[in-house]
Formats: C-alpha cells, structure tokens, sequence
C-alpha cells in the first residue's frame, strides 16, 4: 500500500523502505516496504497495534535508526546515504524531536532547555520565533523554572518548545502524552496542533491513544511492519473502529 499526500507539497518520504533485525531463524522483520508521504503544514499521528513497527518507522523518518532497505527523503536529501556526522548536522539542523520522557536537562531552566540545541550549535536564536514559541506554550511565568519545579504536562510542553525553537522542517513525537494526565495531554496535544495551524509546522507523531490521534489531520495505520490503512480528518471514534478493525485482522 502507498499512501500519498495532495496540497503543500511533500515534507518527508520513504520509498520501499524496510528495517530487519537479526538473521536466519531469528530475523525480526519491523518494517517491509513502506512506502509513505507526510505533507508540509500537516499534523500525521501513526498508529497500529503493539509490535505493529510503528516507533520503529519514527525513528527511522528521524534518522535514529538507520533502516535496511529502502530511501527517506527529507526534502532532496536521502538520509539513508548519510554518514553519521552529516546526519548528526542534519538532525540538530532539520528535525524536532519530543520524547515521551522530555529529556531536559535538570540543572538549565526551562528557557535554557528551550534554547539547548542552538546553543550546542553555536546558532544565535531567532528572538521572534522563540518568544513566539514561547508565548504558545503559555509558560511565561514559569520560564526562570528548573525542570524539577515543572509539572509533568509544563515539562513536556517545554520539550515540544525545544523541538521547534530551531524551526526545524518536520517535529517527530514518540507518546508523547504517555506519561500524562488527560489535562496535560489536551495541552500539550493542543500546542503541537496550533504549531500547525498557526506556524506552519510539519509534525509526525506516534501514539496508541485515539483521542491523541483525533488532534491530527490524518492517521496512518500500520500492522506487522506494513502499512494498512489512513484516516483523514480523524475524530477518537473513527480512530478507535479502525483499530479494532486491525485488532480483528490480526486475530483471525
């Protein structure tokens, strides 16, 4: 199954893509493949049942995992032709990264976790974007704060601060509501939409959660490795049916 995208034009793809672990008797194929586009200016959640390969082709889009097979293209750039210091600039440069578990460092406050990736760049921050960015997250009063003075829904919506104060080309979230609050997951859930609607952001997120899916402009669904079937303009229904659609498929 292909699925392609109309309208802004392409942010990220993959051609035939495919990612194997092991050999002979005990190769574990993740991905087989997949081929798949992710439009510029869109929010894309992926989803699909435990073991589907669906962290495993974030990681590969993100250039965290190299795969075995297959091209992702970031615009004209194939990262899979990349040495590992090109794709080290290129994902300090190009990509946005939210993670389940935050990652800020402890000891910066929550404007210096923000600012961390230019700074280790040596890149002077567009003042206007990061204190767009920052006006977004609505944490004015909290940004003098170490992360251990955060909420955990503040810490998160700092980390998704993070991943845009570069303004990268595509942001990639793995769960990122996972260890959240439905209070904290609607906010940060919140930001990463109006990034989109009001910046123009590509974001890319895995989640198993319909509801967290129900804030995307499409879904993609993948089970054993391949991809199944995609949603547009999903609501935390529809969401929930094609996954028990997929559950079934799996069972029978």
């Amino acid at each position: 199954m292909t699925v392609r995208v109309v309208g802004q034009g392409v942010a990220i793809r993959t051609s035939g893509l495919g990612k194997s672990y092991g050999s002979g008797d005990t190769r574990v194929e993740a991905l087989a493949d997949v081929d798949l586009e992710f439009g510029k200016g869109r929010f894309t959640a992926i989803m699909g049942p435990s073991g589907s390969g669906k962290s495993t082709l974030l990681h590969c889009l993100a250039g965290l995992d190299r795969p075995t097979a297959g091209q992702v293209m970031l615009g004209d750039v194939d990262l899979t032709r990349l040495d590992e210091k090109r794709l080290t600039h290129l994902r300090r440069d190009r990509i946005g990264f939210v993670f389940q578990a935050f990652n800020l460092v402890p000891t910066l406050t929550a404007m210096e976790n923000i600012t961390l990736p230019l700074d280790l760049a040596n890149r002077k921050p567009d003042q206007e974007w990061v204190d767009k960015v920052v006006t977004a997250i609505g944490l004015q009063d909290r940004l003098h704060h170490k992360p251990s003075e955060l909420s955990g829904g503040q810490q998160q919506r700092v980390a998704c601060a993070r991943a845009l104060a570069s303004r990268p080309e595509v942001v990639f979230a793995d769960e990122p509501t996972g260890n959240l609050d439905s209070r904290s997951s609607a906010d940060v859930l919140g930001f990463l939409h109006r990034s989109v609607r009001e910046f123009g952001q590509t974001v890319v997120m895995v989640t198993h959660d319909p509801t967290a899916a129900s804030y995307a402009d499409r879904v993609v669904f993948l089970a054993d490795g391949r991809l199944q079937d995609e949603l547009l303009d999903p609501t935390a229904d529809t969401v929930l049916d094609k996954m028990k659609q997929l559950d079934t498929q799996e069972a029978g």
